[in-house]
């Protein structure tokens, strides 16, 4: 069965608990997703200039663990996504985009990085305004 937020991920996926954060420490995180992450390197004007690639998921499966004082949020064009940064370090580890204003987006690089195992493997079928790339990371 396919989630039914739209992620692309089947429920039935190995779900783990990943942890991060952002540069300087201020902001930490959890979320519940599957062990094997599907992440879309997205193509609107300010992901393209972040090199930004991330994964989706609810609301329910992410946690703030700290650092919700430390957070500054930036919108454009029509105010509907939120990108959410830490004050200090400038660092985005998540937001809540315009497709999907019930979840968030989290960046694939605010991971714990030194827990977790990268394949890097384009899809070359994905169509759209994402290019897709599937990442394998393991529990953290």
């Amino acid at each position: 069965m396919i989630d039914p937020f739209g992620t692309g991920q089947k429920m039935s996926e190995n779900m783990v608990t990943h942890r991060g954060g952002c540069h300087c420490g201020a902001i930490r995180f959890e979320v519940q997703a599957p062990s094997k992450l599907h992440v879309y390197e997205c193509n609107c004007s300010i992901c393209r200039m972040k090199q930004n690639n991330h994964f989706i998921v609810p609301q329910s499966r992410f946690k703030l663990l700290q650092g919700e004082d430390n957070l500054t949020t930036y919108t454009f064009n029509t105010h509907k996504a939120k990108h959410t940064f830490c004050k200090t370090c400038g660092v985005q580890c998540f937001y809540t985009p315009r497709s999907n204003p019930d979840g968030y987006e989290l960046t694939l690089k605010a991971l714990n990085a030194t827990r977790h195992h990268l394949d890097t493997g384009c899809n070359p079928t994905q169509s759209g305004p994402w290019n897709c790339h599937v990442y394998t990371c393991g529990e953290v």
